[in-house]
């Protein structure tokens, strides 16, 4: 009988277990080139196909106004041809995100409505200012260039980011409107239109100084002046403001003994904000304003000084529409659906 020692039987086992440990390591690295059984090829594991977009189930009828034609698209690339077309690119991404979700409850309070006022037959919205100005894939490849991959892929992450989300007050979709930069504060909108809404109030938007359009001067000849607004000026004062609004923009001035709001004033004369003031230099009017837009709603600029700071998209949206809720927009999509 022969004996087998053990330490003979350690070495053997050290040596089998030496031989077989790098093939065991490299057998799961060769699984995309493995042969299975009756010589059919054993392909990798798929990745589970992504979740469908919320909102590429509606359907988008655009009225292109230059090219006087309906453009249809899904409201996911609706949504990114608005961000695309009314805020820079380069701003924060919870600040595009803000101005999806803004864009979205936009759309979906404009097709829960039965005023379709400026409207072509068979359309949802057009793409000017009238509703949201919009601008499609090719339009935005000219316009941006060499930036278009980059810019396109950061927008559509904001709008998919929010996928089937709206702002709503009460249950009911808001008239979420926006504007470029606040003069630091945004306004009632009973200030500028004559609706009062509880979740359009006037809030303080300090990071709009940072702003490029903050400010601006326009020089304008007295007798466009005069002519325009429909008075005489009569004096060096060239009027007086006799109310401001809650916003601090001005409410109403009086002018040769005639009475004109900040807003008739701004839309006459094409001024960026109606927080303006003037002086009479020569036969010219230099009139200096503060702010771009009407001022109600949210700001662009202060959204983004917002997201620089931090704040998430819905920190931005809750600060500029006061009470709000960031809700689905599920049963709200299922009515538009069905009504199309």
């Amino acid at each position: 009988m022969i004996k087998i020692k053990p330490l003979a039987v350690a070495a053997a086992l050290l040596v089998t277990i030496t031989l077989l440990v790098p093939s065991l390591l490299v057998l799961p690295f060769m699984e995309g080139t493995a042969k299975g059984q009756l010589g059919e090829d054993v392909q990798p594991a798929q990745p589970a196909a992504a979740k469908p977009s919320i909102d590429s189930a509606v359907e988008v009828a655009v009225y292109r106004m230059s090219h006087s034609k309906l453009e249809k698209v899904p409201l996911d690339q609706y949504l990114i041809g608005v961000v695309a077309a009314e805020m820079p690119a380069e701003f924060e991404p919870e600040a595009l995100k803000a101005q999806a979700l803004s864009a979205r409850t936009y759309y979906v309070k404009q097709m829960m409505s039965e005023d379709k006022v400026g409207l072509p037959e068979g359309s949802d919205v057009t793409d000017t200012v009238l509703h949201q100005v919009y601008s499609n894939t090719d339009e935005l490849k000219i316009l941006w260039g060499a930036d278009y991959k980059w810019k396109i892929k950061k927008i559509a992450d904001a709008v998919h980011a929010t996928d089937g989300q709206i702002l709503t007050y009460e249950g009911a979709p808001i008239d979420a409107t926006f504007f470029s930069t606040s003069n630091g504060f945004t306004e009632n909108s009973e200030e500028y239109w004559s609706n009062s809404f509880p979740y359009l109030r006037s809030v303080q938007s300090p990071w709009d100084e940072k702003s490029p359009k903050f400010t601006d001067q326009k020089i304008v000849s007295l007798q466009e002046f005069e002519s325009k607004l429909g008075v005489k000026v009569t004096e060096p004062a060239v009027g007086k403001i006799v109310s401001r609004t809650k916003g601090d923009r001005v409410g109403k001035v009086e002018i040769g003994g005639k009475s004109l709001t900040g807003k008739i004033i701004r839309e006459k004369l094409e001024l960026r904000s109606s927080d303006f003031s003037w002086s009479l230099q020569g036969n010219n009017i230099v009139i200096n304003t503060k702010g771009f837009g009407h001022g109600v709603g949210m700001s662009q600029y202060g959204a983004n000084g917002m997201a620089i700071e931090g704040k998430t998209y819905q920190d931005i949206v809750k600060h500029y529409y006061q009470g709000v809720q960031v809700s689905s927009a599920d049963d709200m999509f299922t009515k538009i659906i069905a009504k199309k």
